[in-house]
């Protein structure tokens, strides 16, 4: 049986990284949708994750929405590298294809 200490000690927070973490990303990288918590609300509100390497990493929508407008222009790009600029809500993404 383990106590409330021993479970404590041996606990580590799932962490969450961010596809600006990456050097590069594939745009064949598979995605997968969750349901979430709204931090303001409780409401579920939806949100996707690459898996790559075992580990999650989030997409924001604003990369998503940069990223099919790089593919309409240029349909050909297979590697990005995604800029995270800001904090909290102000915080801006710019996906550059490579």
């Amino acid at each position: 049986m383990t106590t409330l200490k021993e479970k404590a000690q041996a606990y580590e927070q799932k962490q969450f990284h961010n596809i600006a973490d990456l050097p590069t990303v594939s745009t064949n990288c598979v995605i997968e949708e969750r349901i979430g918590k709204d931090f303001e609300t409780g409401e579920p509100k939806p949100y996707s994750v690459a898996v790559i390497n075992g580990e999650d990493y989030r997409v924001p929508n604003g990369v998503l929405g940069d990223l099919k407008a790089l593919i309409e222009a240029q349909p050909n790009i297979h590697k990005i590298k995604v800029i995270k600029s800001g904090m909290g809500k102000a915080t801006k993404y710019t996906v550059v294809p490579l």
